[in-house]
This record gives C-alpha cells, sequence and structure tokens, in this order.
C-alpha cells in the first residue's frame, strides 16, 4: 500500500513526463514535416496548406487563412507557388460558380509523397502492433482530443494577439 500522498505525487511525475513526452513528439513532427517539405521543394507552410486541403477537400483562399490563421497575402503566393508546381488547381466551385475553390491534386501528393513515408509507415506499423483495439482505441481519441484542445490553444493565442495589435 502505498503512503498518503504518494499516488498524487506519482501522478504529478507522470503528467510532467506526459508533458515531456508530448512536446518531445510535437518536436519530432515539425521536424519530420519540415525535412520533407524541403524534400519536396516546398516550404513548411506550403506543406501544411496542402495537409488542410486533404483534410477538409476544396476550400476558398478565405477559408484556408482562416483554418490556417495565415495572413491571405501570404495564402495567395503559398496557393501560387503550389499550383505551378502541380500540387492544387483553381477551380469554380460547382455548387457556386461565382466562389474560386482550391483542390489539391490528390494523385501528383500520393505519386510525389509515397516514398518519403515509408519508413515512417513502417515504424508506425511495428508500434500498432503491439498494442490491443481497445488500447489503440484509447490512444486514438487521445490524440484526436489533444489536436482539438491544440487548435482551440492556437486560435485563443491568434484572438489574444489581433486584440494587442488593435490595442484592445
Amino acid at each position: 500500500m502505498s503512503t498518503p500522498g504518494a499516488s498524487s505525487l506519482q501522478r504529478a511525475a507522470l503528467l510532467s513526463r506526459l508533458g515531456v513526452a508530448g512536446r518531445s513528439m510535437s518536436d519530432a513532427a515539425v521536424l519530420f514535416h519540415t525535412v520533407l517539405a524541403e524534400k519536396l521543394g516546398l516550404g513548411p507552410s506550403d506543406w501544411k496548406i496542402m495537409g488542410l486541403l486533404e483534410q477538409h477537400g476544396a476550400l476558398s483562399a478565405g477559408e484556408i487563412s482562416a483554418r490556417s490563421r495565415l495572413a491571405p497575402a501570404s495564402v495567395t503566393g503559398i496557393i501560387d507557388r503550389l499550383e505551378r508546381g502541380g500540387w492544387v488547381q483553381r477551380d469554380r466551385d460547382v455548387k457556386d460558380g461565382r466562389r474560386v475553390v482550391v483542390t489539391l491534386d490528390q494523385a501528383a501528393a500520393a505519386h510525389n509523397t509515397a516514398a518519403f513515408f515509408q519508413g515512417l509507415e513502417r515504424r508506425l506499423a511495428e508500434l500498432y502492433a503491439r498494442y490491443s483495439d481497445d488500447e489503440l482505441a484509447l490512444l486514438l481519441e487521445f490524440m484526436r482530443q489533444t489536436a482539438a484542445l491544440q487548435q482551440d490553444a492556437t486560435a485563443e493565442l491568434t484572438d489574444t494577439a489581433q486584440q494587442n495589435r488593435h490595442g484592445r
């Protein structure tokens, strides 16, 4: 049996280690995607915009700006570069012909990136094999919730920065 207060000390230590591990995972992901973008001749923001398009489908430049929190002029430059590189195309929205949307060329993206993900995918498959379906479901839910919390925190930081710039 543990001594009184030991479990709260153990939890505090575990939460501290979890924070360090989360930061390490975040750093590793940023570095991986930065190197990947460089190998593809893209900037990190270009790569992340492609990720938004893959995840959400066709988006207008304004929607990309809102989701990425990048300035509209920056988004326009990114879209121009991606379009010149054959990664995306601008099209009229089929539902509203007045609206222009940006669509990721899924085939080009898959073809140009597949080889770069093979090593990571193999390593992840080996890691996933160590866990039961219930454990994987728990990890999946944790990752989804963590991503949502980080998106909320990003929006909060962005809103605070905008308020500070406007003297509010």
